[in-house]
């Protein structure tokens, strides 16, 4: 009876399979892409600390790359939620955005005192 129970689920079992690993490979896709977005973000920060663009062009690049960062998350956010239980919310990337922008205008503002002051 074991052997015909086995016959009979092992179609299931490998189409289970299938999915899981389909479900992995999208998992670690999302990842890189998230740490090539993580990537370039510090390359922009290094470009407008060293002059090389504009406030203007860093904004800009910066809430493209933020944004597409908040849907690889939040589409993670998605999958991981049937495999783990309900955690409390992170502060948002938009949240945190807005305190990198301030912390930006508090700090040119601290250079433009220290460099009216001799």
């Amino acid at each position: 009876m074991l052997l015909i129970d086995d016959i009979l689920t092992s179609p299931i079992k490998g189409l289970f399979w299938i999915f899981k690993e389909i479900h992995n490979a999208a998992q670690q896709e999302q990842e890189g892409e998230a740490d090539g977005i993580t990537a370039r973000l510090t390359e922009l920060y290094m470009m407008l600390e060293t002059g090389q663009i504009t406030e203007a062009e860093f904004d800009a690049q910066e809430k493209e790359l933020l944004d597409r960062l908040e849907q690889i998350q939040e589409s993670g956010n998605h999958l991981a939620a049937a495999d783990q239980p309900e955690t409390p919310k992170k502060k948002t990337t938009r949240a945190k955005r807005k305190a990198k922008a301030g912390s930006r205008k508090k700090r040119a503002k601290l250079d433009e005192v220290a460099a009216s002051n001799p």
